[in-house]
């Protein structure tokens, strides 16, 4: 379709309320706009242009300014103090073009003047552009209404941003994700929602491109963790463009990430956790091991390992069943973790019934010390053992080594020294704690044993 025949059919479509008390007069123009494509209505009085604007909503209102009873500025009022008639654009005609009179017209919120004598062709153009203006306003508010409707509809929460922090809006989804009311966030500052390190980030981010907008990076996607209105720290995927308007702006989407994030934490703790005693494996057990001892090696600190082991377990499966085997384990398990406290300490299910505990910045003293307190603490639960030669009942044997490591030791020499220690304690009887320390002849001769 040409934009002459979109032109013609958006004009057909219009219609005009034409007011006027001298009947020649209206028809002139009734008949000038039914030529021109126009849907027109007629009125002789305000009171009746009042009501057909009201009923017929026409798209324009030609109205004549003197009228007997209600004149023009007072319909003209009223019209734009009715909610359904404020919208439509009211052109005044009047032979009246004093500068007071013309004041008085725009004043009581008509849009265009036309003086009396009428002049047809002005009178054509002077609607064609009211049409227009009317037809790209309400292009614009279907447009904009679109948007706020998109906004208000998103699954990803909305933030506009201006370059101080404040925050300037927010949609219903992101009020919904903080668990904030309709604009209680608007005025805020973005600390308020994240942490200090972020906020310093995001905030130095805009003040660059503030300053250049050509040179300033996109800072694109990444993972922050956004304080809830409750005070719980909610992981959110937080995406900001830069926009440009009157000031600097800056818009963030949300997507919450905290089941996903939630599930990934599960199955991480899964791969490292052993499934029956729900404490470290051996593959986090390892990995911690690594961490530690290049700690140690940097700041020259000590590292501890206890190797454990169940006194004849194999006779207690056999005499009470896996079942009971398994509780046994269990129990153990928790005795042995919570003895592992502080940050650099780990207790893990190595296999079957043995265990390791590594303790960070502790010495041989220290070490034997947390045995002897693990040792006793599986005795004192008395977990009955009626087939065991140590005792009535479940009892551990530990072995312990201890060292300050260096570039040049390797970790493989530390589990021979406590294998070794652990090996001496269950030939001595079981139930009872060895150690080897770094330094002394056994140690010497298991760096030996291993470097050979």
């Amino acid at each position: 379709m040409s934009s002459g025949s979109v032109e013609h059919y958006q004009r057909r479509d219009a219609a005009i309320l034409i007011v006027d008390d001298a009947p020649a007069s209206l028809e002139v123009l009734r008949k000038l706009m039914s030529e021109q494509g126009y849907q027109t209505y007629v009125a002789t009085s305000g009171e009746r242009a009042l009501a057909i604007a009201q009923r017929a909503r026409p798209d324009l209102i030609l109205l004549d300014v003197l009228m007997p009873d209600m004149d023009g500025i007072e319909t003209c009022r009223r019209l734009k103090q009715h909610p359904l008639t404020q919208g439509i654009p009211v052109i005044f005609m009047s032979a009246r073009t004093e500068t007071e009179d013309v004041v008085a017209g725009f004043d009581c919120g008509a849009v265009d003047y036309i003086s009396k004598p009428l002049r047809m062709a002005e009178v054509c153009a002077r609607v064609r552009a009211q049409l227009q203006i009317r037809s790209n306003n309400e292009t614009q508010q279907e447009q904009a209404e679109r948007l706020r409707t998109i906004v208000n509809n998103m699954a990803e929460g909305l933030l506009i941003i201006e370059a101080d922090g404040r925050i300037q809006y927010t949609n219903p989804a992101c009020d919904q994700y903080l668990g904030y009311r309709e604009n209680e966030l608007s005025g805020r500052f973005i600390g308020e929602l994240l942490s200090p390190l972020v906020t310093q980030e995001y905030l130095d981010y805009f003040a660059m491109h503030a300053a250049n907008p050509e040179k300033a990076h996109n800072h694109g996607t990444r993972e922050v963790a956004i304080r809830h209105r409750n005070g719980e720290a909610l992981s959110m995927d937080l995406t900001l463009t830069p926009m440009y308007l009157r000031q600097p702006l800056y818009i963030g989407l949300l997507h919450d990430i905290t089941h996903h994030k939630q599930s990934e934490d599960a199955l991480q703790r899964a791969a490292y956790l052993d499934p029956l005693t729900q404490i470290a494996n051996r593959r986090h057990f390892d990995s911690f091991l690594e961490k530690e001892w290049q700690r140690a090696v940097r700041v020259g600190g000590a590292v501890s390992l206890v190797v454990l082991d169940v006194d004849h377990f194999k006779l207690y499966n056999d005499s009470l069943g896996h079942p009971a085997g398994d509780s046994c384990l269990q129990q153990v398990a928790q005795a042995i973790a919570s003895h592992a406290a502080r940050p650099g300490d780990l207790a893990a299910r190595y296999g079957g019934e043995e265990f390791v505990l590594l303790f960070a910045d502790t010495d041989a003293e220290g070490a034997l010390h947390l045995a002897e307190t693990i040792r006793t603490h599986i005795e004192a639960l008395q977990l009955p053992h009626p087939r065991s030669i140590t005792s009535p009942w479940i009892t551990v044997s530990i072995g312990v080594a201890t060292i300050r490591p260096h570039q040049l030791d390797d970790r493989e020499a530390l589990f021979v020294a406590a294998d070794r220690a652990l090996y001496v304690a269950k030939e001595g009887g079981r139930n009872q704690v060895r150690v080897t320390q770094s330094g002394s002849a056994a140690w010497e001769t298991v760096k030996a044993l291993v470097f050979r």
